[in-house]
């Protein structure tokens, strides 16, 4: 592989944005015992926008993106320093109650994860967690978030069946309706498709691109065509560095990083 110069960076900081910022980090380290997998990491994320992290394997893209939202904390002898910032509240701090964070931000995994109960207490099962029991407010959140994840067509006479007898395609929309089922401001996706046949991975983007008219959406991807497609900016992680944040089009036209260039034209490595 190439040897790139990791002190070179083109972050673009968004200091006359379109929208609000909807969460920031600055200097964001993660260590892994002795291992440092993120070195200083400072980025912006525009409200109401989809923003793709995309890199190469073992480039720190999931490990960023899980610290968004202290899903790092869940790992033995990891360590992260630096800043969050969301709503003016640094959340990577001991004084912040991380289970109450993340009603704010939320996570959809790789592989789809259903409960194993029944399409409706999947959606339903954090609201009754926190105290929801009012039955007509819990059936239009299962409709209403069914809908968003274009969904409810397809499953709506069978919402007492179970959510493992779904498609891979279906489940994987059935975790991004559980997740919005709390009202997040943040959605963080990792590589959400990528298990997906072409068919339930178009559908998945079309949902993306529908949400983030209520949602601020953080995606690590692989698929270069994907971050094309769907996203309207694009940080380019190597190394444990991030390295290039632009908006899409200009990354994947004009970048200002070799490493960025090699990597978006198919060259890197």
């Amino acid at each position: 592989m190439a040897d790139y110069d990791l002190t070179k960076t083109h972050i673009k900081h968004l200091d006359e944005p379109k929208h609000e910022i909807a969460l920031s980090t600055e200097k964001l380290n993660v260590y892994y015992g002795e291992k440092h997998a993120m070195h200083d990491a400072s980025l912006q994320f525009e409200r109401y926008r989809i923003t793709a992290l995309i890199g190469a394997s073992g480039s720190g893209k999931s490990t960023y993106l899980r610290s968004l939202n202290r899903m790092n904390d869940n790992i033995a002898n990891t360590r992260v320093t630096g800043k969050i910032m969301y709503r003016g509240l640094n959340i990577n701090s001991d004084e912040v109650d991380v289970y109450k964070m993340r009603e704010h931000i939320g996570m959809v995994f790789q592989r789809p994860n259903p409960f194993a109960k029944s399409i409706y207490d999947n959606i339903t099962f954090a609201l009754k967690q926190h105290g929801q029991k009012d039955k007509k407010y819990l059936d239009e959140v299962v409709e209403t978030t069914l809908k968003q994840a274009a969904l409810w067509d397809q499953v709506k006479d069978s919402l007492g069946k179970s959510a493992l007898a779904l498609s891979g395609g279906q489940q994987q929309r059935l975790c991004i309706a559980r997740a919005i089922a709390m009202k997040p401001d943040i959605l963080l996706l990792d590589e959400p498709a990528s298990a997906l046949d072409p068919i339930s991975t178009n559908t998945v983007e079309e949902t993306l691109i529908r949400l983030k008219e209520e949602f601020t959406i953080v995606i690590v991807t692989h698929n270069m065509q994907q971050a094309a497609r769907i996203s309207d900016y694009t940080a380019f992680f190597h190394s444990g560095h991030a390295l290039e944040f632009d908006e899409t089009r200009k990354m994947f036209t004009r970048p200002k990083i070799k490493a960025a260039e090699d990597y978006v034209s198919g060259h890197f490595g």
